[in-house]
């Protein structure tokens, strides 16, 4: 089948939005760890590209240690992109997306709540520059993921507690950036989403500014709820 008829919502190349595609797969539980994935006709059909697109991305898989082949049996699913493979809990169904974000929630906001108590003006400096940074990425129409880590992390080592920093950078970090990946395929990123977006983080800024860790926490409850909203409001069934 010619890639040329292919249509499929978002930027950059067939085999990039073909490894998202199965990473999305992978966060509904259709490709569930430790199972094996379709072969790679079978996979060409479904997505509606050549077999060469599809190889190019299960060799993007393998070599990110999300997939491995076995010999006579084909591609398995082994852990989710960009997780520590010794240490970090799989998501393997809805139930475990809801369970991430709500553990989420309750890294964030704490750290949010430190960064509003603790922080000093470098501090500051830093989480300003980090949303500024996102802002300019997400009305330029990039997807912003990695501006979105840096400012996040600005805020964690606010808190000025390194507990709050290694779990937002080696648990929350990583999920949040492929989670973002898979919606933003499919996400036009319309300049009222990315002011509604923007809005949220902006309510971060000023709570930790003011120094009130009640506030802080509180918007940052608000955006990962909202985020995780738009997450499902990104996933399409294939």
């Amino acid at each position: 089948m010619s890639d040329s008829v292919l249509q499929i919502d978002g930027a950059g190349s067939l085999p990039d939005r073909i490894y998202t595609r199965v990473v999305e797969g992978i966060l509904r539980g259709d490709f569930a760890t430790g199972g094996k994935l379709p072969p790679e006709g079978e996979l060409a059909d479904r997505f509606g590209v050549s077999r060469p697109t599809v190889r190019v991305a299960l060799a993007r898989l393998r070599s990110d240690g999300v997939i491995e082949s076995r010999r006579g049996s084909g591609s398995h699913v082994v852990r989710l992109p960009g997780t520590p493979p010794a240490t970090a809990t799989p998501i393997q169904s809805l139930a475990d997306i809801e369970r991430y974000y709500a553990f989420r929630s309750c890294v964030e906001a704490g750290a949010a709540a430190g960064a509003a108590e603790f922080h000093d003006a470098d501090d500051m400096l830093e989480i300003k520059a980090g949303f500024e940074a996102l802002s300019e990425s997400m009305e330029s129409g990039r997807p912003g993921i990695e501006e979105d880590v840096r400012f996040h992390m600005a805020v964690a080592r606010a808190s000025h507690n390194p507990f709050f920093v290694t779990t937002i950078e080696t648990s929350v970090a990583p999920i949040r950036q492929f989670m973002e990946l898979a919606r933003s395929v499919h996400d036009k990123k319309s300049l009222e989403r990315v002011r509604i977006v923007q809005g949220e983080h902006q309510a971060i800024v000023d709570a930790i500014a003011r120094r009130s860790p009640q506030e802080a926490a509180e918007a940052v409850r608000a955006h990962v709820q909202n985020a995780k909203r738009r997450i499902f409001e990104g996933t399409r069934l294939p």
